[in-house]
């Protein structure tokens, strides 16, 4: 039960008129004034976002406190596009800590939490719809361990600060409405608004009548099956007319004949919105898009089949869903496809593509299916009605997935196709983002999976896709401006327990994202091209900082890894020898690490890639082995120096007794092959035991040493060597 004095206190903002009116800064100054005395708090503030972090206003903040000034407020406001602070707040909707400047959570605002004393703090977002619009911010300058039930209470004083955007917002739409009213008159597209209840045409402008033939007496204030598009299908009337009501939008093309017989094509999209009386509205455009349909058709009928398979090709497949409002895309690819192609010949290439083709289209037809195409070399896709449930849509991209996965003799070999596939309910991103590019980003998430190699695309990708879009941008300035830093993980000898080696490990210096590590933006630059440059940098860097260490006796190896686009780019082997030259490397002492799955993507070069290498005096070896699909018979062929077994096998090796028996199989076939082994990820003395006993010959991981800058791990692998001794 809420004490009286917290009833009365949010009966205050309630009752007041600054709320009612929709002011959300004299709103936010009373909550802070009420929330200030109430906790007996240091500093409370509010601050609106608009939607992105970037954007933040200060709109209240109240503070007994002198010591806080408005300099220093600002620097934890300026923080504020640390996503992993943002991810916290939208699962949970808020923080709450008691040691604050330590809080991994607050790492952002460490600086400001030591320079102001702040200890403890509750920050709460302010949320509309799921969209958080601001933030509310309590903070003490002492440790304070807040009770649920108070937590609670700040949150229904953000929910009441939600509520007075709202009311702002609906004034404001308002607002646009009338300016909306007064400019439609002058469109050259139709406009129209529609009561949905009564299914009464309120407006419409000038421009229908010419693009119909009908009088604008004839069709405003009249019933929605005037419209030639309605005309004589109720039924439809009122089914478009329930959807737009829920919140649906409608929008798509259609063919239509004005009152002198002669037809055209529109262009249409209907939009509900809500009055402040509670009515339900539809604004509709609609655009004569005859011109172009007919030129249009004339394309397509020229070439819209792919002649190989038999399903259409993509310009037939994006012009559907371009016209679909709702629907569910699927976007399939045949992983390994090219490797399959390269080694078996295109003839069965081009028959295991007719396969899947085959079996596409009985998924198609068994489903309804609006169309299925070949959108690329080896992708595919599929576009679904809607379906009734998720339950429904993940039984049916199940049977999809099993479906393509069955074994199918080409030629005389058998072959298990190997698909993934991505899933984008179209209605649910269409008004932002093309499908087909969420998809594409879903597509690569399919293929990491270690099984069921299958995702739907989520609120979660969105969010990464415009993290990611950030990122790439900021890129281009980051390899512009020196904005990277190499880190060096030591390598631990299990034999003698000496340091032998490092890894160096790219670090990014983000001017307001502060230290990301690679996994926040490699593979961004590995699909944007700029990967090259990045790998240029690291590998002179390295071989630079290999160069001061040897030339002051220090008798380490050095570890790069190399990305499969600047490993296969064709200039890697120059590169190389004008570094080893121009740094005067030992022989050996240079490593070069490439994933075990990018190695086997072009096995001829990387075979002749890795000899000429070797020859070179640099070492190669193969980084998360375990996690590809790399054999015996290959890794005899390469010129290997080391393996690196994948940190997932080593995480739970005293725990998992499959985990156990994978790392002992695989220290069994370095022994049989001669190859050095190096377990990455270790972080307990159990694992060292283990991998000790079983005779791996050097370890990585936290149980040592994170990776750390220059200075400091010279001076961690003198100190550690030495204590050896």
């Amino acid at each position: 039960m809420m004490k009286q004095t917290e009833q009365h206190l949010l009966e205050l903002i309630v009752n007041s008129v600054a709320k009612e009116k929709g002011d959300f800064t004299g709103t936010s100054e009373l909550v802070c004034k009420l929330l200030l005395k109430h906790f007996n708090a240091t500093c409370v503030s509010v601050i609106s976002l608009r939607n992105k972090a970037l954007e933040q206003k200060v709109v209240a903040c109240l503070s007994p406190v002198v010591a806080i000034s408005d300099a220093i407020k600002q620097l934890r406001h300026d923080n504020f596009a640390s996503e992993s602070y943002f991810e916290e707040i939208r699962r949970y909707r808020h923080i709450a800590s008691s040691i604050s400047a330590t809080d991994k959570r607050l790492s952002c605002f460490s600086d400001y939490y030591k320079q102001t004393g702040i200890e403890s703090n509750l920050d709460v977002a302010i949320r509309i719809n799921g969209h958080i619009e601001g933030l509310l911010c309590i903070e003490f300058d002492h440790q304070v361990e807040l009770s649920i039930p108070n937590i609670e209470f700040a949150c229904q004083f953000a929910d009441q600060l939600a509520l007075t955007l709202a009311t702002r917002y609906a004034y404001d739409n308002n607002e646009r409405l009338t300016l909306f009213h007064s400019a439609t008159e002058q469109a050259k597209h139709v406009l129209m608004l529609i009561n949905l209840k009564t299914q009464i045409i309120e407006y419409v402008n000038p421009a229908h009548e010419k693009m119909t033939g009908l009088a604008r007496e004839i069709v405003q204030d009249n019933e929605l099956i005037t419209l030639d598009f309605f005309r004589g299908k109720r039924e439809l009337a009122n089914e478009l007319s329930e959807k737009l009501i829920a919140g649906e939008t409608i929008q798509g093309e259609a063919e239509l004949e004005r009152v002198d017989n002669t037809k055209y094509w529109v262009q249409y999209q209907a939009n509900r919105f809500v009055t402040e009386q509670g009515n339900y509205y539809a604004l509709v455009s609609c655009i004569n898009v005859s011109e172009q349909r007919r030129h249009k058709d004339e394309l397509e009928n020229l070439a819209w089949n792919c002649t190989l398979t038999g399903l259409h090709n993509r310009l037939h497949f994006t012009q559907q869903l371009d016209r679909a409002s709702n629907g569910i895309l699927f976007l399939i690819d045949l992983m390994g496809f090219k490797r399959f192609n390269d080694t078996s010949g295109h003839e069965q290439g081009d028959a295991l593509l007719t396969e899947v083709a085959r079996r596409l289209k009985h998924f198609a037809l068994s489903n309804n299916a609006i169309d299925v195409a070949r959108v690329g070399s080896d992708e595919f896709a599929v576009l679904l009605p809607d379906l009734e449930s998720t339950e429904i849509l993940e039984e049916v991209v199940f049977k999809l997935y099993q479906k393509l996965a069955v074994p199918s003799v080409i030629g005389r070999e058998k072959v298990d196709p190997k698909a993934a596939i991505a899933v984008v309910d179209v209605a649910a991103v269409a008004t932002q983002f093309s499908p087909l590019s969420c998809a594409d980003i879903a597509l690569q998430y399919a293929k990491k999976k270690a099984m069921l190699n299958f995702q739907i695309f989520n609120d979660d990708l969105l969010a990464t896709f415009k993290n990611n879009a950030d990122i790439e941008r900021d890129l281009m300035s980051a390899i512009r401006g020196r904005q990277f830093e190499l880190y060096y993980q030591p390598l631990m000898d299990l034999k003698n327990h000496k340091y032998i080696g490092a890894e160096a490990l790219i670090r990014w210096h983000h001017p307001k994202k502060g230290i990301l590590y690679p996994g926040a933006f490699i593979e961004i630059a590995e699909q944007s091209g700029m990967i090259n440059a990045i790998g240029d940098w690291v590998l002179e860097a390295a071989c630079k900082q290999l160069n001061l260490w040897q030339r002051k006796d220090v008798d380490i190896v050095m570890h790069v890894n190399v990305a499969a686009r600047q490993f296969f780019s064709g200039n890697l082997f120059e590169q190389v020898w004008n570094l080893v030259t121009r740094y005067r490397i030992k022989p050996q002492s240079l490593i070069l690490e490439i994933t075990e799955t990018e190695l086997m993507g072009d096995i001829r070069h990387a075979t002749r890639l890795c000899q000429e290498l070797a020859d070179l005096g640099v070492g190669l070896a193969i980084d998360d082995f375990g996690t590809g699909y790399s054999s015996m018979r290959y890794l005899k062929q390469f010129p290997i120096t080391k393996l690196k077994i994948d940190r997932s096998f080593i995480s739970d090796l005293t725990t998992s007794h499959e985990s156990r028996e994978i790392v002992s199989a695989i220290i069994a076939m370095a022994k049989a092959l001669n190859i050095s082994l190096t377990a990455e990820g270790v972080e307990t003395k159990e694992q060292e035991i283990f991998l000790e006993d079983s005779s791996c010959h050097h370890a990585q991981g936290y149980l040592y040493s994170p990776a750390i800058r220059e200075n400091e791990f010279s001076k961690f692998i003198f100190e550690q060597n030495t204590a050896v001794h």
